[in-house]
């Protein structure tokens, strides 16, 4: 028997427990976007220009991080079970979330949050437990019902950030958050069930060579990963700085982080709307349809966001981009979970969430650059065009690999 079938009874309790912590590492991760910039300034950096580069770099380094080490931790769930890796990450960032309350200087905060990303990377964590324990006929459903998770906590960070620094303070805003993570941890720890058999599911990985069985469909995966790395460079590469946008459409400079919380929010807000909707529909029309289709329309909302004059007008352009985007990454995750053999699920949703990651970190800085250099609303233009391009990768990556391989892959 063997992993997914021995864990079909606890793939429903497991799904829940990384929902809510998934929900909860990303809120205490969001939350500091809003006042990131004014962190920034707290801990002596002086010009506009500075604080957005600054911004952006602290706001990418966790995803470096976590871009670097995710394809590890997959190969270590591989060989010691998907449990020990969701508690290390739970653990070692409530520890790191914390100590970013103590940063002395910007330097001491861009290494601590590549530390978090080093160290942790719970949703990364999740989606591969539950991308290895789901049946193939539900993935697309649970790994949106994981997206959802991971949205609603993207939704409530920022909203959580813009309010909470002026209760605690801007450095008590990481204590809390630490907090709410070690919560995530002991719920981790006391009820994820695992049936792993070190001696069979970890020597399983051996009894073929590498990736025996997928070299054919290495393209089909290429594409996938790339696709996932531009859902997050689209989605990231205004964030960090958005606070500094809402400055130049005349919120004042009070109101500035309450604002960019509303509106990084509202993203969030669309996809947990439609997230579980597009994975079931990804069930039943096929994955590279709802891609394909999600990345034109992502494309262009982005364009009209270039235009805005007023914030409420972003608002309203992020949450119907909300909606469009929630669709990719279920998908993705579940045409890859589909393409590769069982032994060799954790190493390549390893490669997913490292892919996705990478994207986070190009993300702020094509962000950064650009909104330095050239201005803000260049960002939205480049970034829209390139999910339009990614959008005909993926057409052609379908029509030329995917014909004539298993029907069974959708």
């Amino acid at each position: 028997m063997n992993y997914a079938d021995r864990n079909h009874l606890y793939w429903r309790r497991n799904l829940a427990v990384c929902v809510f912590g998934s929900f909860t590492t990303l809120v205490s991760l969001s939350m500091l976007l809003p006042f990131l910039p004014l962190y920034v300034q707290q801990l002596g950096v002086t010009s506009q220009a500075a604080v957005v580069q600054w911004s952006a770099v602290a706001f990418g380094a966790t995803f470096f991080g976590t871009a670097i080490t995710a394809p590890l931790w997959g190969r270590l769930a591989d060989r010691f079970g998907r449990k020990p890796m969701l508690v290390r990450a739970a653990i070692g960032m409530a520890i790191v979330m914390s100590m970013i309350g103590l940063a002395r200087d910007v330097t001491d905060l861009v290494v601590l949050r590549l530390i978090a990303g080093l160290i942790g990377g719970y949703a990364s964590a999740s989606i591969v437990m539950i991308g290895s324990q789901v049946p193939k006929e539900k993935a697309g459903w649970a790994l949106g019902v994981l997206s959802t998770g991971a949205l609603s906590g993207n939704l409530i960070g920022p909203l959580v950030g813009g309010f909470l620094p002026e209760l605690v303070g801007i450095r008590g805003t990481f204590f809390v958050g630490g907090a709410m993570i070690a919560v995530a941890a002991i719920t981790t720890i006391v009820l994820i069930r695992e049936d792993f058999d070190r001696a069979v599911d970890g020597a399983r990985r051996h009894k073929n060579t590498p990736a025996h069985g997928d070299s054919s469909r290495w393209p089909i995966i290429a594409a996938l990963l790339l696709t996932a790395m531009m859902v997050l460079l689209a989605n990231m590469s205004i964030e960090p700085i958005i606070t500094v946008y809402i400055g130049h459409l005349g919120v004042a400079l009070d109101g500035q982080a309450r604002i960019a919380g509303v509106v990084m929010a509202c993203s969030a807000l669309g996809s947990i709307l439609t997230a579980a909707k597009l994975g079931a529909l990804a069930d039943r029309i096929g994955s590279w349809n709802v891609i394909i289709g999600c990345l034109v329309l992502t494309g262009l909302v982005m364009v009209p966001q270039a235009f805005v004059t007023h914030w409420w007008q972003l608002a309203v352009l992020r949450g119907v981009m909300g909606m469009t985007i929630a669709g990719l990454l279920p998908a993705i995750a579940k045409l890859i979970r589909h393409s590769v053999e069982e032994h060799n699920t954790g190493k390549i949703l390893g490669y997913l969430q490292s892919a996705q990651f990478s994207g986070q970190v190009i993300g702020p800085l094509i962000g950064g650059q650009i909104g330095a250099h050239f201005g803000l609303q260049h960002v939205f233009l480049v970034t829209g065009a390139l999910l339009v391009l990614c959008a005909g990768i993926n057409g052609w990556a379908r029509n030329r690999y995917f014909v004539g391989s298993s029907k069974a892959i959708n």
